[in-house]
């Protein structure tokens, strides 16, 4: 008999790594994680455009070694459209099908973002452009709590929508911890009649100073009562890994009770926190699972 959770799908985020311990901790990761099937493996690109040949070697690796549907990003920073489209095709000449489509971030220092010079302006630009260099799955990027450089919700709204209609597959969103914002993000973008997956992202929090720092770059709230919940544990790296285990799995088994049956996971090549999430979702090994 097949339940809910048989449905569940699953993805995983990697960045490069810069160092030999760090290729030792994302490899570890991958065997770990792999044998529970994900949808794809998506690996980061530095949002200033500054990781391409790690985020290449990192790809080719993965399509080489593993199972797993390896998805990199690509970004509008520092390249024109004739260098973005050489990445892509080399992609899709390794057996890529999968890519993640975003803008990108200005590099530190250089002020607000601005269009590279023959390049693609934004992501909707540069959707459009890689669905000309071949037919490539595309997902994109969404912010439940609206992106922080977005004027209001309705325009960053319509800027989704233009990413999708442009080409994209799916959008997968920032991550979040307050389940209500992404649940009324997904019911306006169905009232405004968009109805590709608005995937949910998570991000399994393995050092609250660092989550802090990430969502008041990327606009997202954090809670008081996540706040509270990691209180005075600085000095106490077993508990906290035992309160984030609690914090994402109360979140996606939430989610998953409203119906939501895809999740995204930024695993910061760590595996612990998300095989567990999975574990809960009903995600497992099939050996495991038999």
């Amino acid at each position: 008999m097949n339940t809910a959770e048989d449905n569940v799908q699953v993805s995983f985020e990697f960045f490069p790594p810069n160092s030999e311990k760090m290729n030792e901790t994302l490899w570890a990761s991958i065997g770990r994680l792999a044998p529970l099937e994900p949808r794809f493996v998506s690996v980061t690109y530095g949002a200033d455009g500054s990781t391409r040949e790690r985020t290449h070697a990192a790809v080719k690796r993965i399509t080489e070694e593993t199972s797993l549907t390896a998805a990199p990003h690509l970004t509008c920073i520092g390249a024109d459209q004739g260098e973005i489209n050489d990445i892509a095709r080399e992609y899709w000449d390794m057996g890529i099908r999968h890519l993640v489509a975003l803008r990108g971030d200005a590099p530190p220092d250089t002020g607000a973002y601005k269009p590279h010079p023959n390049g693609y302006d934004y992501a909707a630009d540069l959707v459009e452009g890689l669905r000309k260099v071949a037919d490539f799955d595309i997902s994109v990027a969404a912010y439940p709590e609206v992106h922080p450089e977005a004027s209001n919700a309705i325009a960053d709204l319509d800027n989704l929508r233009r990413k999708l209609d442009a080409g994209a597959t799916r959008a997968i969103t920032q991550f979040f911890f307050d389940v209500d914002a992404y649940l009324r993000y997904r019911d306006l973008c169905a009232a405004a009649g968009i109805d590709s997956s608005i995937v949910p992202g998570i991000l399994p929090i393995t050092r609250f100073p660092q989550l802090t720092r990430f969502a008041a770059a990327c606009g997202a709230s954090v809670p008081e009562w996540l706040s509270q919940r990691f209180a005075g544990l600085e000095d106490d790296a077993e508990t906290r890994q035992m309160i984030a285990a609690s914090v994402a799995i109360e979140q996606v088994q939430r989610l998953q009770a409203e119906g939501i049956r895809e999740f995204h996971f930024y695993t910061l090549n760590r595996s612990e926190l998300t095989f567990a999430i999975c574990h809960a979702l009903g995600v497992r090994a099939k050996q495991a699972a038999a």
